[in-house]
């Protein structure tokens, strides 16, 4: 048995922009704790709200507020353009032995 739970969960990628220095910061945390950057700035969140008991009064008071993040919309492939001519191509060539 595995000894740790690794729960999946549901990721979506947003536009943030970070002072150069705290964006240093957060590759060097990562450097040494040998972690994704994405997983250093998700548990440094979870970790400030977790403790400001004024953060959990305002949620608690609060439970719904307008979104305010800016959520990349994942890339989609393109579709196919439909053909406006049906049936079989014409041909162009003829191969003569």
């Amino acid at each position: 048995m595995p000894l740790l739970e690794i729960k999946p969960t549901k990721k979506i990628t947003i536009i943030c922009s970070l002072d150069e220095s705290t964006a240093a910061m957060v590759n060097q945390y990562a450097a040494f704790a040998k972690a994704p950057v994405d997983d250093v700035v998700n548990s440094a969140l979870e970790y400030t709200f977790s403790k400001d008991p004024e953060f959990k009064k305002y949620r608690d008071t609060n439970p719904v507020v307008p979104a305010a993040l800016r959520v990349k919309k994942p890339a989609t492939a393109p579709s196919p353009q439909p053909s406006a001519r049906r049936g079989p191509k014409p041909v162009t060539s003829i191969a003569v032995d």
